[in-house]
């Protein structure tokens, strides 16, 4: 089990990083004009209140950057609970040329083909099995997982495609190329290799249904998807999804309060902050 109070520092961190750099941008650098703003949509202007279009503004703003920040994130879990933690890391090793053969045949058969009517359905442990069938000379590849970790203590390593909640068809497509290579690679690099989100916006994980990734993984049942708790727990250890939890809600009252006044210049509601 990780130390929790660390782990709520080093994820603050991260977190405090981003906002502040969020603020400085919509207060400073960047703000939402008012001006700019009629003569820009002056339909807009006429129709709809010019809070919408701030809030919109300020959204913008907030949600690119969280990309990279799952990742940092992650690093963090990685290493406060497991040992060793490591972004865009680059794994190095070799495939036999019919397992890279195979692993394209099934992208793209997953991609455009057909049984019938129906597209093609992914099946993880059975499109596994066939490229491991497949033999040749070996190639050199190198993969370069968005996410690696090491449990230094069991002598573990793992690798992680770690996308945002609802990801799109591309992105999944060539995190399912590079993690059927990792399972590919002789010796094998890692001892596991996954494909994960950090948290599920239709709860739980059998209700997940965003149709971009399901082209290319059962999102529902197959082994190699983590989503929400499931890839805290994976790359931090016990207790690293509760303590994520802590340490979001404990610094998000004061930015919320923040934005209120300083951003769309109106006291906070009092009603209680939303919490994870």
């Amino acid at each position: 089990m990780p130390n929790s109070a660390r782990m709520k520092s080093a994820i603050q961190a991260v977190i405090k990083e981003m906002m502040d750099r969020v603020m400085n941008k919509v207060l400073i650098t960047d703000p939402f004009k008012k001006d700019e703003h009629h003569a820009a949509k002056p339909l807009y202007a006429m129709l709809v209140p010019d809070e919408i279009f701030k809030g919109a503004h300020f959204e913008r703003r907030f949600v690119t950057p969280f990309g990279s920040v799952w990742e940092k994130l992650a690093v963090v879990a990685a290493t406060e609970g497991l040992g060793l933690g490591r972004q865009g890391y680059e794994i190095n090793g070799v495939v036999r040329a019919e397992r890279l053969r195979r692993i394209t045949e099934i992208l793209n058969s997953l991609e455009h083909g057909k049984k019938g009517d129906e597209r093609i359905r992914p099946n993880w442990k059975k499109e596994l099995d066939y490229v491991l069938r497949g033999g040749g000379n070996k190639i050199p590849v190198t993969v370069i997982c968005d996410v690696y970790a090491e449990d230094t203590k069991n002598k573990k390593k793992y690798a992680f495609e770690l996308k945002a909640p609802l990801p799109n068809s591309d992105q999944t497509k060539v995190s399912k190329e590079k993690i059927l290579k990792l399972y590919s690679m002789e010796p094998l690099q890692v001892d596991a290799a996954y494909y994960a989100l950090p948290y599920n916006p239709y709860k739980r994980r059998e209700d997940y249904d965003w149709k971009f990734p399901a082209r290319w993984f059962d999102m529902k049942h197959d082994e190699v998807i983590l989503i929400g708790n499931e890839f805290w727990e994976k790359i931090g250890g016990l207790g690293t999804y509760q303590s994520f939890i802590e340490a979001v809600n404990e610094i998000g009252k004061g930015y919320r309060e923040r934005i209120y006044r300083e951003f769309l210049g109106i006291e906070p509601p009092s009603e209680q902050a939303p919490k994870l």
